[in-house]
């Protein structure tokens, strides 16, 4: 198990924004192996109760919340990684759990079974919430990512654009999904994920950031839209 707390500032910026302070971040700190030209891609299958209680306890504002999602970055992966990410007060805390090919697939299919195999207790923990909660797949959300890294302090900063997403075709692997934009093309997610404090470059980079703080997740963005499209 991979566990993971950190707090995280997101903020909706445009193309040209993204531009320039992708060419400053570049200069200064690592960039993600897998960046390229337009980033890599990322892609989300996300779970929910039937009642889609996480859904509405994000939409409500409530302190102490979960999402529950599988992921990977080319359909060709043959590791997924399966993470339960939990608000706690003004921090995020992560635990994922690498899970094979198959088992995602039962996974992305209701079945959790496969869950008891692994020893990981995150895995029994999440076979006993997924299942006495009733959780099922959602929604897929996938979208293009440049990463950078100042691994001195632990700070990520990402940049995601084309977020698309679907709840008609939840087939996790799948070339030839159906996906609606959840943004205006030209809109950019910029989120800032450290532990303790920014380093002071970073800070002013964000002053530069004429916007308010984004508080609602990609999840919870392409469900409110969702579950208003017209297919």
């Amino acid at each position: 198990m991979n566990t993971v707390l950190r707090q995280e500032k997101k903020y909706l910026i445009n193309l040209s924004e993204f531009a320039r302070y992708d060419h400053y971040l570049a200069q200064l700190l690592l960039p993600d192996l897998n960046n390229g030209g337009q980033g890599y891609r990322v892609r989300s299958l996300y779970f929910d109760t039937l009642d889609e209680d996480d859904y509405q306890e994000r939409q409500d504002g409530v302190e102490i919340r979960r999402k529950i999602r599988l992921r990977f970055y080319t359909p060709s992966d043959q590791t997924i990684k399966l993470e339960i990410k939990q608000k706690q007060g003004n921090q995020q805390l992560k635990r994922s759990l690498i899970v094979s090919r198959q088992d995602a697939i039962r996974f992305s299919q209701a079945d959790y079974s496969p869950l008891l195999r692994y020893a990981d207790p995150l895995a029994a923990e999440l076979y006993a919430v997924m299942n006495m909660r009733c959780y099922r797949p959602k929604a897929i959300v996938e979208y293009r990512r440049k990463a950078y890294l100042a691994k001195e302090v632990e700070t990520r900063i990402t940049f995601d654009h084309s977020v698309q997403a679907t709840e008609s075709n939840l087939d996790f692997f799948s070339e030839n999904l159906n996906l609606y934009p959840v943004f205006d093309s030209y809109n950019v997610i910029l989120e800032v994920k450290y532990n303790n404090f920014l380093l002071s470059y970073l800070k002013e980079m964000l002053q530069q950031v004429n916007r308010s703080e984004l508080s609602v997740s990609k999840y919870s963005l392409s469900r409110s839209i969702g579950l208003h499209y017209v297919f």
